[in-house]
């Protein structure tokens, strides 16, 4: 049976610069559906002259790296309309051995060819992409599902607004724990078998391992880089120590920062750093970490997916519709331990607290950040009596 394809909330985004001349790249981890969001421009937006190119198939691989000229007859051989705007569509464009040079060459001088890759780690992509791709490129990040996104896969058409119903909410609070303990990443949304979930969760995970830390990483002490990865799923929402790290794996602190560089660069971790402006107390210093999904930080924390939702899990779920906004977020601290979540700057600045349950809310923090810089606050939460607001509402006044 074919897959069936669904419309991602990047799709609106990605449609704006279709007719543009720039060249667009599509960023994200294996598997959070970057194929399937190329199929989806293909099958719904493109439709005709479109060619599409695999670079995991070898043949395709060497055929790039023989240069712009060379895909070029091939495309018009396979049968192009030149008279038409042409479309080709690498995947995968990071395998390449010099894709700075082809893209430019094909941004500069085949105009009738618009030009959308992608590739699963910027790592390797800022390594081969050069500063002269500088302005003929526009560049979209593809995450695992939001929350919204993972309701459509689930095939509940709820309309997430603060005007939802009691009950309404009840089934949302239900779905936002199954997306909590499994995380966003389209397969395992779509399989019912939580054994199954875990298999295919620990493929990813491996996978990625092997591919994007071994191979393009070039890393040798993969037992270390496990343990990291290891801890840090345990930290998800935490102070961020380098030295804390160091000691505890015995790796010395430029390894531990250049790991920690290849994690944020192959979409398995986010550093946000602290808001500090006005007050001589705020700290300015440590990041938070975040992982990218709450499934793979379950495992590689856990071992399984848990029957209950941590709070640093819940923290990384709303950090999660909050960095799929692409809005600026940090988190607040003071020396004398006043803290704030989050601070997302929007049109305005708001000011958020997580708390899984909304009847543990300690607002003093808020309250004081709210007097120094003049924002909106919310407290989120999923449990007790509501005294604040659910995420998915949050999102929709935000973004």
């Amino acid at each position: 049976m074919e897959e069936k394809l669904f419309k991602r909330r990047v799709v609106d985004e990605i449609m704006n610069f279709l007719k543009s001349k720039e060249i667009i790249v599509i960023y994200g981890a294996r598997q959070v559906g970057k194929t399937s969001l190329l199929r989806y421009l293909i099958e719904h937006h493109i439709k005709k002259n479109v060619f599409y190119m695999d670079l995991e198939i070898p043949n395709l691989l060497d055929l790039c790296n023989q240069g712009a000229e060379s895909v070029s007859k091939y495309i018009i051989e396979k049968g192009a309309d030149e008279k038409q705007k042409i479309f080709l569509i690498i995947d995968e464009i990071q395998y390449m051995d010099d894709p700075t040079k082809f893209l430019k060459i094909m941004h500069d001088h085949y105009s009738q060819i618009k030009v959308i890759v992608s590739g699963s780690s910027t790592f390797e992509i800022r390594k081969k992409f050069k500063e002269s791709l500088v302005g003929r490129t526009v560049n979209f990040e593809v995450y695992p599902l939001s929350f919204e996104e993972f309701l459509i896969f689930k095939n509940k058409n709820y309309k997430l607004s603060k005007e939802n119903t009691s009950a309404m909410n009840n089934e949302l609070i239900e779905m936002a724990e199954e997306y909590v303990r499994f995380g966003g990443y389209p397969k395992i949304v779509l399989e019912s078998s939580e054994e199954k979930k875990q298999i295919y969760l620990s493929q990813i995970i491996s996978n990625y391992v092997r591919k994007d830390i071994r191979d393009i990483g070039n890393i040798r002490n993969i037992s270390s880089f496990n343990k990291l990865l290891e801890i840090l799923a345990s930290q998800s929402g935490q102070l961020l120590n380098v030295l804390e790290l160091s000691n505890t794996l015995k790796i010395n602190r430029e390894t531990i920062t250049e790991y920690l560089d290849l994690l944020e660069n192959t979409f398995i971790i986010k550093r946000i750093n602290p808001y500090h402006k006005n007050l001589r107390s705020e700290l300015s210093k440590n990041p938070k970490i975040f992982f990218l999904d709450t499934g793979m930080m379950h495992l590689l924390w856990l071992k399984e997916f848990p029957k209950v939702i941590h709070g640093n899990a819940l923290e990384t779920f709303v950090f999660l519709e909050l960095v799929k906004l692409n809005k600026k977020i940090n988190f607040w601290r003071t020396t004398n331990k006043q803290e704030v979540d989050f601070i997302v700057k929007n049109k305005e600045l708001y000011a958020i607290e997580v708390k899984s349950n909304f009847q543990n809310a300690d607002n003093r923090s808020l309250k004081f950040f709210s007097e120094q810089y003049k924002c909106k606050t919310a407290v989120i939460g999923l449990k007790g009596e509501k005294n604040g607001k659910y995420i998915w509402e949050l999102v929709k006044e935000i973004e």
